[in-house]
């Protein structure tokens, strides 16, 4: 597990990286997103990556890495949305952005820890496109919970569903960065 610990830590914080270059660029003008548009933003990355595993081929340019290191920040700004509710406003300075940031995934990353260690790693028996279809359901299942009202009976909310689908980004991003993927 040591090895998953350290590639998940360098995964993170190349997702890390460039959420705080794009903090600079744009601030978090993502403050004014509801819950409900975030899920729909990881859900629009998601289809992106399945389309381009299904085709085999963008015509923008652009891979799939970047739409997974795209869904761990936009599940992570998804926590930040649930836990603040959203502003009409850019009402974060970066520095407390790049803290609660620092905190949901830390906490994140103790939540794959732990469900790894009850797995014993099955994640790395997986193919990247199985990591896509776990996410494209998750967000089956969270848009659910949201037109629920965030209201459920037996099942897990919506933050453990964003977690989950940061923690199967992170894996796709490990897998990705260390051979071709398959």
């Amino acid at each position: 597990m040591a090895d998953t610990i350290t590639q998940f830590d360098h995964a993170l914080a190349l997702c890390r990286d460039i959420f705080v270059k794009k903090l600079t660029d744009y601030g978090a003008s993502w403050r004014i997103m509801r819950p409900q548009s975030v899920t729909d933003q990881i859900f629009i990355k998601a289809t992106r990556i399945r389309s381009l595993e299904t085709k085999g081929v963008s015509k923008v340019g652009e891979g799939i890495l970047p739409e997974f290191i795209a869904i761990v920040n936009y599940g992570i700004i998804g926590l930040i949305q649930l836990q603040l509710g959203y502003s009409d406003t850019d009402d974060m300075a970066p520095a407390e952005v790049i803290k609660l940031y620092d905190k949901l995934i830390a906490e994140t990353r103790e939540l794959m820890i732990r469900k790894n260690h009850d797995y014993d790693e099955a994640w790395r028996g997986m193919r990247v496109h199985s990591y896509t279809d776990i996410i494209l359901q998750k967000l089956m299942r969270t848009k659910q919970i949201e037109d629920n009202s965030g209201m459920t009976i037996i099942s897990e909310g919506i933050d453990a569903n964003y977690q989950d689908m940061i923690n199967y980004s992170v894996f796709a991003i490990i897998k990705l960065t260390e051979s071709d993927g398959n």
